[in-house]
């Protein structure tokens, strides 16, 4: 049973986004095993810069950064449409590929993604200084399982995102191994099994949950059994939404139900938007010791 499907490459440069000049910018992440993982950093719809020193000084600017994590095959140069969505809300996206993935070294595996997300968690705030209630978690079908642990970890060690999104994932792989091969003991074959469901109780942060009623990768009723394990309210009282798209299926959102898709994104960060201000301010106050005796 394949899980991961990678295509590599010797080299992918920013130019191969065919996106304006200055919009791409190169990302280099050391993992915690030694491998270099390679991404972008793209800047949202209307911005450019000249070099990292210029990136971080718009990064400084505030409002949300999303962290994308993509689904099990291809590598950033397919996330090109994926990535425009979310550039064109004002929203600026760092896309790392995994390791095995685009020109990075190294084999995944359930363990070694969830390391290098954090990683590249580790990376965006403590090297870009973005602050964790600036980052919006994103996860598309497999990549969704990388989100949810990274969420419930950061959630848990009292520095959650600032929210959490997810496309066409699962409440696990197993569940979703189950449904398409029902004859065989999936449970005891699969190593790699993502319990998103038994993680998603631990997240704090707002959640979207976005998925095709037509998907015939994971049943829209996977992804329904992943929302229902959720909380129902973040712990800024943001309850919890699930858009449905009634026309879409796993792999064809952005062609059939792209304006709904964007609306949900866009929904999602204007309720979110006032909360971020918030507790922008309180972070502020903390680090500065403002108040503490």
């Amino acid at each position: 049973m394949m899980i991961y499907h990678p295509f590599t490459a010797s080299k992918i440069a920013p130019e191969d986004a065919n996106l304006p000049p200055g919009r791409v910018h190169h990302i280099s992440v050391s993992a915690d095993d030694g491998i270099q993982l390679y991404g972008w950093h793209v800047l949202a719809d209307g911005r450019s810069a000249h070099n990292r020193d210029d990136c971080d000084r718009q990064l400084a600017e505030g409002g949300p950064l999303v962290l994308f994590f993509s689904g099990n095959a291809g590598n950033r140069c397919y996330r090109i449409p994926d990535l425009t969505t979310f550039t064109r809300l004002g929203v600026d996206v760092f896309l790392v590929d995994y390791r095995g993935y685009g020109e990075n070294e190294g084999s995944p595996s359930e363990e070694m993604l969830a390391a290098d997300a954090r990683a590249v968690w580790n990376y965006t705030v403590e090297r870009r200084k973005v602050v964790p209630n600036r980052i919006v978690l994103y996860g598309e079908s497999l990549g969704g399982g990388v989100a949810v642990r990274l969420a419930a970890e950061m959630s848990e060690a009292g520095s959650p995102p600032g929210g959490l999104l997810l496309r066409s994932t699962f409440s696990s792989l197993t569940d979703t191994a189950t449904y398409h091969y029902p004859w065989l003991p999936v449970r005891l074959l699969l190593v790699d099994r993502y319990p998103s469901a038994k993680r998603i109780g631990a997240v704090t942060c707002p959640l979207l949950l976005v998925h095709g009623r037509r998907d015939t990768i994971v049943p829209i009723e996977i992804g329904r059994k992943l929302f229902e394990a959720a909380p129902k309210k973040s712990s800024i009282g943001i309850e919890k939404r699930f858009v449905e798209l009634p026309t879409a299926d796993h792999n064809d959102v952005l062609s059939t139900a792209e304006d709904e898709f964007q609306d949900a994104i866009r929904q999602f960060l204007e309720t979110m938007n006032g909360k971020w201000s918030g507790r922008s301010q309180e972070l502020e106050v903390r680090e500065s010791g403002v108040g503490e005796p």
